[in-house]
């Protein structure tokens, strides 16, 4: 299967090139970001004045590479210094004090460095300790939705809508096809493939069970408020004896590897972060739907959630959740320039009840901000109601806001 070019990120990779920095893609294991530095090496390859030093750590033919010494003995011996050298290590976290390496080649005039990782706090944390925080991260999501339907030659349509939904966006999914057994299985294999090596390896958690249990039930209650105390007292009233402090743990573990995301709350009025009650959304709808099991009828609220909130990302956005007085406001979209949006997440805008909440949350902020209600409520594309755009969630997928 010929690969498919995510132009966006190559992009992103390139505009960062020659301004004496580290590029890093990042994202949970199987998003495309292995295939995003392969296309790159590709690219490069193909100029003669170009030296590229590949490394791929889940290849045995790199096994050797286990520390920082093993990684510059390895650079040195295939470095060349009539050339412009391009040092792209793919997985770089499983190489022993990796950063000190990286330190060491990045302010070489002669050398650009991409490399890629999948635990954040890893990354972030050992680089800004060691090269004060000149580097680029370029997060790497799931398919969008646009991506969902070139890697599988789909129309845009509600039907292929519907697939997305249910089967998510990991980029592997092309070549095992959209059967419902085929997929789930591929879906379960990626998260214990990242469980086990990002989570439970990297931090030696001995409470597996107890883990699996979590990520279960933040799955069941994906875009609900909750706390790691909620939980605690949750996993006590099912015979589990965690205290709140290792709930908090081991959710910053699945944040760390990308399973999850973390989205606060922000009080429109008082204009502040609050300091506890978040909501979690996963990186791939799929894999959240694999692991609640069943249909999409029952949760198909948070499904939806979970979907614009990605999108919302992948637009340039920092997301968290509006709190209103005893309202709440799904999403508030806040770019770097000052720009702010408001958003309502719903099914179907069907009743007038329904309308009422979904309208009446954002009518009540006082400011001149976009304000939008996504929803897949038939029938519609567009429109306007006194000011609030209403937007069928296709069309927020596919064209964006």
């Amino acid at each position: 299967m010929e690969a498919i070019v995510r132009q966006s990120y190559l992009d992103k990779v390139e505009r960062y090139l020659g301004k004496d920095i580290i590029i890093i893609l990042t994202g949970q294991r199987r998003v495309g970001k292995s295939c995003i530095l392969r296309l790159f090496r590709d690219k490069v390859s193909s100029d003669a004045s170009a030296n590229v030093i590949y490394i791929d750590k889940e290849k045995k033919e790199f096994d050797a590479i286990r520390t920082y010494t093993d990684l510059n003995a390895y650079i040195d011996e295939h470095r060349q210094k009539t050339n412009k050298n391009f040092i792209l290590i793919d997985e770089i976290q499983e190489i022993e004090a990796f950063e000190k390496s990286v330190r060491s080649y990045y302010e070489e005039p002669d050398v650009e460095i991409v490399i890629t990782g999948s635990n954040s706090n890893m990354l972030s944390s050992d680089l800004s300790t060691r090269i004060g925080g000149r580097y680029k991260e370029i997060h790497v999501q799931a398919l969008s939705y646009a991506e969902f339907m070139q890697f599988h030659q789909l129309p845009d349509t509600d039907e292929t809508l519907a697939k997305y939904l249910q089967f998510g966006g990991m980029p592997g999914l092309a070549k095992m096809g959209l059967d419902e057994q085929d997929a789930r299985e591929y879906q379960m294999d990626v998260f214990h493939t990242v469980l086990l090596k990002d989570v439970i390896m990297r931090n030696q958690i001995r409470n597996v069970p107890f883990l699996e249990n979590l990520v279960h039930f933040l799955a069941d209650n994906a875009g609900k408020i909750i706390s790691a105390n909620s939980i605690a007292k949750y996993m006590k009233s099912q015979g589990e004896n965690i205290t709140s402090m290792v709930v908090g743990n081991y959710i910053k573990f699945l944040c760390d590897a990308y399973i999850i995301h973390k989205v606060n709350r922000y009080d429109i009025h008082g204009k502040r972060l609050f300091e506890s009650n978040d909501k979690f959304y996963f990186e791939d709808n799929g894999i959240r739907n694999a692991l609640a099991g069943g249909s999409r009828e029952g949760d198909i609220e948070k499904v939806i959630e979970n979907v614009i909130y990605s999108h919302l990302v992948r637009l340039g956005y920092d997301v968290t959740v509006g709190q209103l007085q005893a309202a709440e406001i799904d999403f508030i979209g806040q770019k770097p320039d000052g720009q702010r949006i408001y958003v309502q997440a719903a099914y179907i805008v069907a009743d007038d009840a329904t309308r009422k909440r979904e309208f009446g949350n954002l009518r009540a902020i006082n400011d001149n901000y976009p304000k939008y209600v996504i929803s897949m409520t038939p029938l519609l594309s567009r429109a306007d109601d006194n000011g609030i755009t209403h937007l069928h969630l296709r069309r927020f997928l596919a064209d964006g806001i």
